[in-house]
């Protein structure tokens, strides 16, 4: 969720993307490994448990499609290996922040100045709210899609390595262009409804269940709640699309192939559940994500805005 001003005054536009920028960072460092792991497992298409395999085979295959190359190698060994295209994932992580952070509060303020009649007359007042700030989420979260090409590249390198051997970032963006959006409609197909309910989300638990009227006056078990039942919801929601674009973007960039024919693959090979891969661990890892990059994010973006406005 975006970080809200914690004062009557909105904070200065450096001061919220230093704030974001420094919060996508903070969380990149600590997160990045859990993603990886989570991308690793949505891209696997062979099945891990049962149909006769004994756990000590689920376990060997398990430890390769997490570790791949180094599933032998020493803990550290390991650990490192989680983090492939860490560059990618920071330039990505980090403008997604900033957009996300800060683009929200501006559509939610221009909805607020120009549409609150038909938001509230559709909805009601409260409805209203919590509906202003779920579609501005939306509408955020599909221009989101302009990222697309850091995100491909940093999902081809944690699951797909073999893409990028003998080829440098300038190189792979001069052959591939255009190509680089692929799976374009499907990613906005999935921000759409998962940005929806994240902000959406939020916006409810603190409108219903704590009863708040100004969101920033929320405290800190407060945001914390509304953030992880946003989340939860935005990546249950996203879930089925999420596979889809992961499966999409981690192919060799000459082999692609089309949304339809893998959701057709995915049902035929590994049933509905499929579309469900890689959920428990995104979903373990939302509580902590969130709470601490809003936390770093709340707390930053005044601080670094009472720096730019006392110098």
């Amino acid at each position: 969720m975006s970080p809200p001003a914690l004062t009557g005054k909105s904070e200065s536009g450096t001061a919220r993307f230093l704030g974001s920028a420094s919060s996508g960072i903070l969380e990149l460092l600590i997160f990045h490994p859990v993603d990886t792991v989570a991308k690793r497992l949505m891209s696997n298409q062979s099945r891990i448990f049962g149909g006769g395999i004994t756990l000590d085979q689920s376990r060997a295959a398990l430890t390769k499609i997490i570790f791949k190359d180094a599933a032998n190698e020493a803990f550290l060994k390991k650990y490192a290996s989680l983090f492939p295209g860490l560059g990618f994932a920071a330039g990505y992580k980090v403008a997604q922040r900033v957009y996300k952070f800060g683009g929200q509060p501006y559509v939610k303020d221009y909805f607020n100045a120009h549409h609150k009649s038909t938001f509230t007359a559709i909805f009601g007042e409260k409805t209203g709210k919590t509906m202003m700030h779920a579609t501005a989420g939306s509408v955020v979260g599909i221009g989101e899609i302009a990222l697309l090409p850091l995100d491909v590249l940093k999902i081809k390198r944690q699951t797909n390595p073999e893409a990028f051997r003998g080829r440098g970032f300038l190189t792979i963006i001069k052959d591939e262009g255009m190509g680089l959006y692929r799976g374009a409609g499907w990613t906005a197909a999935r921000n759409a409804p998962g940005s929806f309910a994240l902000f959406g989300g939020s916006a409810f638990v603190k409108e219903y269940v704590f009863g708040l009227d100004n969101y920033s006056t929320a405290t800190f078990f407060q945001n914390f709640c509304s953030s992880i039942g946003g989340a939860v919801a935005s990546i249950t929601v996203a879930a089925p699309l999420d596979v889809v674009k992961t499966r999409i973007q981690n192919r060799n960039f000459d082999n692609p192939e089309s949304g339809v024919n893998i959701i057709k693959d995915l049902v035929k090979r590994e049933g509905l559940s499929g579309f469900f891969k890689g959920l428990t661990p995104k979903i373990l890892v939302v509580g902590p994500k969130l709470i601490f990059s809003f936390t770093v994010a709340q707390q930053l973006i005044p601080f670094f805005d009472t720096i730019i406005k006392t110098r």
